[in-house]
């Protein structure tokens, strides 16, 4: 006779070696798995799931891509069996610290030299987003950024954008010069014509003040769009 409900051998009961709190101490954590890594965090599975097992179950819901588990909510974790909210927000807080490393990692460049450099700064304040932001990056003489500032924030299709705010903050910054981004969440890198005119509007603005407008950057997961890349600044 089958007993469907007799618990599974928990993480304790394994060779210490394969224990994943373990195997980060001797072998160090770039030796764990996705998995491993985030049964740590969790601590503890279900009554008939290892913390290890129930992590496979949720990366795979997401074809084991941490971009894509970093999109869910703590709504959508506790959808999953054994994840309550406090396994759910520490999931996602370990996700935006991950986030914010790279962030500060790219900040420290020395300029923005190049379309690219721009990108690197802006991916990861628009990668995990299902909705439109526009940012502004402020820069120094040497395009060196000073502020980053989100300008809105709206929904998937759209944000509106006040172009005097931004204006206000580069006078505020005594900034030289800005970089505009917003995102595209559908992934669509073609610039809208409300784009294109919201970028001629400011840079005609910033030019009274002598602020020069490097770039405007249109940022998804997988690439951007430069309008000084394609002379239409």
């Amino acid at each position: 006779m089958i007993e469907y409900d007799k618990p599974l051998a928990t993480i304790k009961s394994w060779a210490e070696d394969d224990r994943p709190r373990e195997k980060l101490v001797a072998k160090g954590p770039s030796n764990l798995t996705d998995a491993e890594l985030l049964a740590i965090l969790i601590a503890s599975g279900s009554r008939n799931e290892s913390a290890v097992d129930l992590c496979k179950r949720i990366l795979a819901s997401v074809g084991n891509n941490l971009g894509e588990l970093a999109k869910l909510s703590v709504n959508d974790l506790m959808k999953f069996k054994g994840i309550g909210d406090a396994k759910a927000i520490t999931i996602v807080a370990a996700l935006e610290l991950g986030k914010r490393r790279r962030l500060a990692e790219a900040t420290k460049r020395e300029a923005i030299t190049c379309s690219k450099d721009g990108y690197d700064i802006l991916l990861p304040l628009f990668e995990d987003l299902k909705h439109e932001e526009f940012w502004v990056l402020l820069l120094n003489r040497a395009n060196k950024v000073v502020r980053k500032e989100r300008i809105s924030t709206g929904g998937v299709a759209g944000t509106i954008v006040d172009n005097k705010i931004i204006l206000k903050l580069a006078i505020e910054t005594l900034a030289s010069g800005m970089l505009l981004a917003h995102n595209h969440p559908s992934g669509n890198l073609k610039p809208s014509q409300a784009d294109i005119n919201l970028t001629r509007q400011i840079k005609q603005a910033a030019q009274l003040l002598e602020v020069n407008l490097v770039d405007h950057l249109i940022v998804t997961d997988h690439g951007y769009f430069s309008f000084a890349d394609e002379g239409m600044l």
